[in-house]
């Protein structure tokens, strides 16, 4: 029997890297191949476990170079593509939007043009509810499949970009697609440049944590197991052209997250320092995973149970974060909060 080929774009990412490794480990039969630039958010040393597996090869390439992008797919035939290779993080979305839109716009069209001249099975395209735009603070409210999509952020605004060209391609060429938006997500291998693991790894420093405002915007927040179990479903059984929103009901002001990690770890609320808001910071966002849901998907992990682990991994991996919070990632921090490291 053939063995089907699956090409992970991004996969040295957070998200897409622990996708990679759910699916070298889960499907043996299947080939992953990991297509990744390698920018600043990039780490190979994640997959260090998996790199000899006869089912996983990586290739360094980027997904806006039409000319190899056209020639790789036309050489290895693929049969799925996941795409989860994006700029993702907002506040760089603000200082430079031209980066976002050349890989999250361009980059997926060169995508989308090679998956229909070989015909792919199917092209899952990994999106974000921040597409949606904001919601307001009622509890009762929550994005669905059908909300308007209105981003904020030039890199909401991106990701809504290729969202539509996805669609799109589906619509004009019946190219086989799902969309898949997802809260926000956290777990092992969470660059430490976003809320999670930037407090874990501060506070284990004794080091003042960013918190922009008040502290009020609310977040859903999702482990990314749940999310790669969500996805490997979508892969399998989703409706062709649809979209499916990945959310785990576990809603969190920013505040709250930090004073729960910084309690979890016995130290203090002093460490907590307030800095000038983020502009465009969207209020709130939350997901209805109904229609997910009746596909046969439920995340495992509590917000509770998930926070816990997720601090246990870095207690225990100290090594890997430490080695990027130097250089550059250190210089972004400092003048991103204007205060030093």
């Amino acid at each position: 029997m053939k063995r089907k080929k699956i090409l992970v774009t991004g996969g040295a990412g957070f998200i897409g890297g622990n996708f990679v490794q759910y699916m070298v480990k889960k499907y043996p039969h299947y080939y992953i191949y990991n297509l990744d630039l390698l920018t600043y958010a990039g780490d190979l040393t994640k997959h260090r476990a998996i790199e000899k597996n006869d089912n996983y090869c990586f290739i360094k390439a980027d997904i806006a170079d039409r000319e190899f992008i056209m020639s790789f797919f036309e050489k290895e035939k693929f049969d799925y593509v996941i795409h989860f290779a994006a700029e993702s993080h907002v506040d760089r979305s603000i200082t430079n939007p031209s980066i976002f839109v050349t890989t999250n716009v361009l980059g997926t069209q060169v995508l989308l043009d090679a998956s229909k001249e070989i015909g792919i099975t199917k092209f899952i395209h990994v999106s974000t509810d921040e597409v949606y735009g904001e919601l307001d603070f009622n509890p009762k409210t929550f994005f669905t499949e059908e909300t308007p999509i209105q981003p904020n952020s030039p890199y909401s605004a991106s990701k809504a970009s290729s969202d539509l060209l996805v669609r799109a391609y589906h619509e004009t060429f019946g190219l086989p697609i799902n969309i898949t938006r997802c809260s926000n997500n956290y777990g092992p291998f969470h660059f430490p440049e976003k809320l999670i693991p930037l407090t874990i790894s501060r506070v284990l420093n004794d080091q003042k944590i960013p918190v922009y405002g008040d502290g009020k915007n609310v977040r859903d927040w999702l482990h990314v197991a749940d999310h790669c179990s969500a996805i490997d479903l979508v892969l399998h059984d989703g409706v062709n052209g649809e979209v499916y929103n990945v959310g785990g009901h576990n809603e969190r002001t920013n505040l709250e997250v930090v004073k729960t990690i910084i309690s979890i770890l016995g130290k203090s609320d002093t460490l907590i320092e307030f800095v000038t808001d983020r502009l465009g910071h969207d209020k709130r966002y939350a997901i209805d995973p109904t229609k997910l849901q009746k596909l046969g998907w439920n995340p495992t992990y509590t917000f509770e149970t998930g926070i816990t682990q997720t601090i246990k991994w870095y207690l225990e991996n100290q090594a890997w974060w430490e080695q990027i919070i130097s250089g550059e990632y250190k210089t972004y921090i400092e003048s991103q909060y204007s205060f030093e490291l």
